[in-house]
Formats: structure tokens, sequence, C-alpha cells
């Protein structure tokens, strides 16, 4: 018995549920099972039905794949000495949106970049409705990270790469550079800019709104590594060719110059170089006459020095016998409407003569003795008029006169290097015919790894008399001495060029040039030398360019190991 019945109270029970309350309950009841139905079906349709629309979704702000840069390919002498190679660096950039404007987070970050305070604002307001800018690039890793660690909003890094070149000015022309991009602008940078790039990496991050990397999810792609490159230059013999190429501009006070040193067997050029020059690795205040590879991309009137390539055509004619004798005299002689000259009246002269003297009237009398076109294709088939097939962007054809506009003085000045346009370049690879018993070598900018197959252009006996010749330019009783290397043969000839402009030919501007081969007994090297517009007391070839020619050519023989074969004309003092 309860305690309320013992007590004689009668307990109370809850009322029966009145009929608007079970309905009101009832319909609670279906409005929170509706609800939870409408939830689990929200639920299956998101994770379901909607998946892949909302990974994507999601993904699309969240998900990013950043570039991996790839490692540009080393450019390097022949013997592997490094001539271009690629630095780390860190490109800091910014999104203007979320940068701060609190003053002192932006003078400490002015401060870490090293720029003025008042130009970093003005260029984050130029880029405030932006959402990247560069603040800047290709710093170095510790200077990049004195930056980040600022932690200022809105401020990220990207890793690249940064072209540096070892040699600097010495090779600059034939190197070239690249832009901030790391992409070829000039030279070989630009030639074998495909193969030197490589193919850049992708991976995937995850980074938040403003841009913040949260994870670092996988490798999609792997950067490849652009191909290296090996020149065919010998970074010993560019250092003097460039030293003693600035060294003669500079004494004769002259607009510039260029030297060409070419592998007399393989035609590989081993030194190039040029004046003026640049600094690739500080650009700042260049001047654009410094970006020109001289030596290839321009052309000009050859003179002298290309007479015994004329000789050569001349000699495999049969018209002249070793033994002929022109008659030079008085010095001078009209043709057409113009007069040749000599320096100094030769009087009678054999054809090895008219070489050691540089007769312009011997070479024009035996020329138009003829009537076919002996010379001028001979020119050709040493590739004058045609591309040098290097690849060097811009690289010169030069000029050869066509047959249908040749007066009779044109047909003359031909033999004596006027009325056409070389290359240095060019015209050291011809002379690859006369050095190699008259097999044409093809010039190379890149290293060889094998003898490559020449072109017999000169027959051997014509070559090697043509040769012989050149020997005997250069004497102690000739204009060619001042090219003596002590200890070695030399063959030459040197070369004296008027100039031309808008008007024509200038007063008092020249171009002094020698080509020499050495030495004889067994050609290793052919080596051209051209100072453009010298103006000091000289400015024959002889007297200006052929000491450079037995400076650099000295050197080069000691450093390749060549042995002597003169040993009558004694060592240079060391």
């Amino acid at each position: 018995m309860s305690t309320e019945q013992s007590r004689g109270v009668t307990p109370r029970r809850p009322p029966p549920m009145a009929p608007m309350g079970k309905t009101r309950y009832i319909v609670m009841m279906t409005l929170i099972l509706i609800g939870l139905g409408l939830l689990t079906g929200r639920i299956v349709n998101l994770h379901v039905i909607d998946r892949n629309f909302l990974q994507v979704q999601g993904n699309a702000r969240i998900l990013r794949t950043d570039p991996i840069p790839a490692h540009r390919g080393m450019i390097t002498d022949r013997h592997g000495e490094p001539l271009a190679v690629s630095t780390p660096v860190v490109t800091v950039w910014a999104n203007p949106q979320d940068l701060p404007n609190d003053d002192v987070q932006l003078v400490l970050l002015a401060q870490a970049l090293g720029q003025d305070l008042r130009e970093l604002k003005d260029r984050i307001e130029n880029y405030r409705d932006r959402e990247f800018m560069y603040l800047r690039r290709r710093m170095t890793p510790e200077a990049a990270q004195q930056v980040l660690d600022l932690r200022v909003p809105g401020v990220h890094a990207r890793e690249e790469y940064k072209r540096y070149y070892p040699a600097g000015e010495v090779v600059a022309q034939v190197i070239g550079v690249t832009n901030v991009d790391d992409h070829g602008q000039e030279g070989l940078e630009l030639a074998y800019q495909s193969w030197l790039a490589g193919q850049p990496g992708k991976r995937r991050v995850i980074k938040d709104r403003r841009g913040r990397l949260v994870r670092d999810l996988e490798v999609v792609q792997e950067a490849q590594p652009g191909g290296d490159l090996a020149l065919s230059i010998d970074q010993r013999l560019q250092y003097i060719a460039y030293r003693e190429l600035k060294v003669a501009v500079d004494e004769n006070d002259a607009d510039g110059g260029s030297v060409v040193m070419m592998d007399a067997r393989t035609g590989e050029v081993l030194a190039m170089a040029n004046q003026p020059s640049y600094n690739p690795n500080n650009r700042a205040g260049l001047d654009p006459a410094g970006l020109r590879n001289q030596a290839m991309v321009d052309a000009f009137e050859p003179g002298s020095v290309i007479k015994p390539l004329a000789m050569s055509a001349l000699l495999e004619t049969g018209r002249f016998p070793a033994d002929t004798v022109v008659d030079t005299s008085p010095g001078w002689m009209r043709i057409d409407s113009y007069t040749i000259r000599d320096v100094s009246n030769n009087g009678q002269l054999t054809l090895a003569g008219i070489l050691r003297k540089s007769s312009n009237i011997g070479m024009a009398k035996l020329t138009l003795q003829l009537d076919e076109p002996v010379v001028p294709d001979r020119y050709r088939q040493l590739g004058f008029g045609q591309a040098p097939g290097t690849g060097f962007p811009g690289e010169a054809t030069g000029e050869v006169p066509s047959p249908q506009v040749w007066s009779s003085s044109q047909w003359a000045a031909l033999s004596y290097g006027y009325g056409l346009s070389v290359s240095a370049l060019q015209l050291a690879s011809a002379y690859t015919a006369i050095a190699n018993h008259g097999e044409y070598m093809p010039p190379s900018l890149l290293r060889l790894n094998q003898s490559p197959q020449g072109e017999q252009i000169v027959r051997p006996d014509v070559a090697d008399q043509v040769l012989g010749m050149m020997d005997e330019v250069v004497e102690p009783n000739t204009g060619a001495r001042r090219a003596e290397v002590p200890g070695y043969t030399v063959a030459g000839k040197t070369g004296t060029v008027r100039k031309t402009g808008s008007g024509g030919y200038q007063e008092n501007a020249y171009r002094g040039v020698f080509v020499g081969i050495t030495p004889v007994s067994d050609p290793r090297i052919i080596t051209v030398v051209m100072i453009d517009h010298p103006r000091g007391d000289a400015y024959y070839g002889g007297a200006i360019a052929a000491p450079v020619f037995s400076r650099i050519a000295g050197s080069a023989l000691r450093i390749l190991d060549v042995p002597p074969d003169n040993p009558e004309s004694g060592e240079e003092d060391q």
C-alpha cells in the first residue's frame, strides 16, 4: 500500500492527452523526421551524387599546380671549363590586396628588399586592384629569406635560376645572354635555347585563400634539366686573344676589332674575341655596340688578304706557270674610268712576288687575261656569299656580286679584295683550304668529337704552292715581318682597306687586317685579326694587325704544345 493510500489520500493521475496536443506532437515528430530525411538526402547527395562536382570546386579553391623550374644546361669550353652556369635565386612577389597598410611593416619590408619606401608604396598602389606583383626578382636565397622572415601578410617567394658567366666580357658576344626569365636573348644562348632550357616540372600543393602554402602534396612531373653545350672555344686561347686585341684597339685609338683563331685541321673555332665588349653579369649602362659579335655578324671588304685565295684560282687555270712574270710598272694603271695603284712601282714581279709586294696591278693584269669568272667562283666555293652554317643568330653571309653586273674594273677589283664582303669567320674558314692541302673545313663553334669530312676545293699541289708563297710574305724585309713568331714559320697576308660610308669610300678611315697560318710545316692554327678604324699614326695591316697575330699565335702554339719548326729564328724571351 502506498503512502498516499495509508493516509487516506487518493493518488493523482496525469490527465489524459487532449486530442489537440496529440496532433501537435505528431506534427512535430513528422516535421523532425522530414527534416532528418532531407538532411540525410542532402548528405547523400553531397557525398555520393554531387561528389565529383564538389571535389572539383573545392580543389579549384585550394589545390594548385606550381611549376618546378628546370636547371638550364651549362655552356663549357672544349675542356669542360664553365662559360655559362645557372645558380639558384629566389623571386619575392606579393598579392597587393593582402599587403598591410601598417607603415612599420612596410618600412621593414622596403629595407629588406633594398628599395625606397616611397617607391614601394607607389608600386603597391598601382597594383592594388590586382592579385600579383613582383617585389624583387632573382635575390640570393639568403637575402630572400630575410624578407620572408618578416612574415608580412601577402608576401611570397618563388624559386628560379639566374645565369652567371665566369669569363665575363672575354667571350660575351659568343655566349650571349639570357633575360630575366632565363630565356636566351643573344648569341649561343639564343641559338640553342630549346636544348639548354630543359623542361619545367610540376608539383601539386594546397594553398589557402591568401596564396600561402599549406601542404606540399606530390610531384606531378619531374623537371628535366637542359642539355650541356661544349664549345670549340679554348678558354686559355680566348683570354689571350681578347687581351691582345683590347691592347691593340686601345693603343691605336680604334673603333674596335675582331680576332678569330681556327683549328686548321677541323675548322673548330678556338678563339673569337671582339672589341668593344661588355660584362654580361652587370649590364647597367650597357653600350649596344658591345653586344655584336662582329667576327660573325659584320661583313667588310677584305682587301689584300683575299689575294692568296684569288691566286689559287688563277693557278688552277693552267694559264700561269710558277715562273710567270708580270710587269707592274709604273705602279698604276687605268681600267674603265678608275685608276688602280700599288704602294710603289714594283716593276717585274713573279707570282710569289705579287703576293709578297701585295700588288693590285699584278692581280688585276692576271685576272683580266681570263674570260671565265674563276676568281669569284673560287670565292663562292670557299663559302663567301653564303651563311657559314654555324647556327649563330644573324651570322653574315657576305656578298659576291653576280656576273651580270661586272665591268672590267669590277672584275679586276675582285681579285684584290674590293667589290665583295666577308666576315672574319668566313675569311678564317676559307683559309683552311690553303692550310689543309686544298681541303675546305666548314666552321664549327661546337667541339667536334671526331674529325669532320672536308671538301676538296683547291688542288693539293696548288694549295701547297700558295702556302709557300704566303710563307715568303712573312719575311724580315716585308711589310708583314711583324707577324713573325719566334721558333715557328708563318704564312700570312696583310690587308689595308678603306672603309665605306654613305658617300662612298671615306677619307682617312681604314681597316687593318692580317691572316696568318702557322706553323707552315704542319699548319695547326689559322688566325684572322681585324682592327677597325685606327686613329693613330699607323693604319696598315702589317703595322697594327700583324703584331697582334704574332703575340696571340706565339702564346697559342706554346699552350697547344706545338713543337717549333724554325729553330733558327730563336725562341721568344721568357
